[in-house]
C-alpha cells in the first residue's frame, strides 16, 4: 500500500463515518413508529454494517488497527438523535434527520477524495467510492420521506 499514513488515516475515517451512521439508525430505530421508515432504517443498517465488514478486512489484511468513535462522541450522538426524534418521531423529520447526517458523511468521503487525489491506493479509493455510492443510494431513497 502506497502512503500508508494517508491511507490508514482514509480508511479509519471511512470506518468511523459508517460507525457513525450505524450509531445514529441504532439509536433512531426505537424512535420511530412508522413501519415503512424502519424498514429503510434497518435496510440501511444492513448496508452499512455491510461496508463496515469490507473496511475491518481491508484494514486487518494490511495490519490496520480501527479507530473507532470515541465514547464520549457516541453518548453526545445518541442524546441528540434522541432529543431530536422526541421533539418530532414523523416520517418526514426522521427522514430529514437521516439526508442531514448521510450528507455530512457524504461531504467528509467527498473533500478526503479531493485532497488526497492521486494519493490513494486503488483499494483504499475503491473503498471510498462505494461508501459514498451507498450514502448517495440513501440520501435519493430517503427524500421520498420528504
Amino acid at each position: 500500500m502506497t502512503n500508508r499514513k494517508i491511507n490508514e488515516e482514509t480508511l479509519n475515517n471511512l470506518y468511523k463515518n459508517a460507525h457513525i451512521a450505524l450509531q445514529s439508525i441504532s439509536d433512531l430505530l426505537p424512535e420511530t413508529d412508522d413501519e415503512k421508515m424502519k424498514k429503510e432504517l434497518s435496510g440501511e443498517y444492513e448496508g452499512y454494517e455491510k461496508i463496515i465488514g469490507e473496511i475491518s478486512s481491508f484494514m486487518k489484511d494490511n495490519k490496520i488497527t480501527p479507530k473507532d468513535i470515541g465514547p464520549m462522541k457516541k453518548m453526545m450522538l445518541k442524546a441528540s438523535v434522541k432529543m431530536n426524534a422526541a421533539k418530532n418521531d414523523n416520517r418526514t423529520h426522521v427522514a430529514e434527520m437521516m439526508i442531514k447526517g448521510t450528507v455530512m458523511g457524504l461531504t467528509d468521503i467527498y473533500r478526503e477524495l479531493g485532497e488526497k487525489e492521486g494519493q490513494l491506493d486503488p483499494a483504499v479509493e475503491s473503498l471510498s467510492k462505494k461508501l459514498a455510492d451507498l450514502e448517495e443510494n440513501y440520501e435519493k431513497r430517503l427524500k421520498a420521506y420528504l
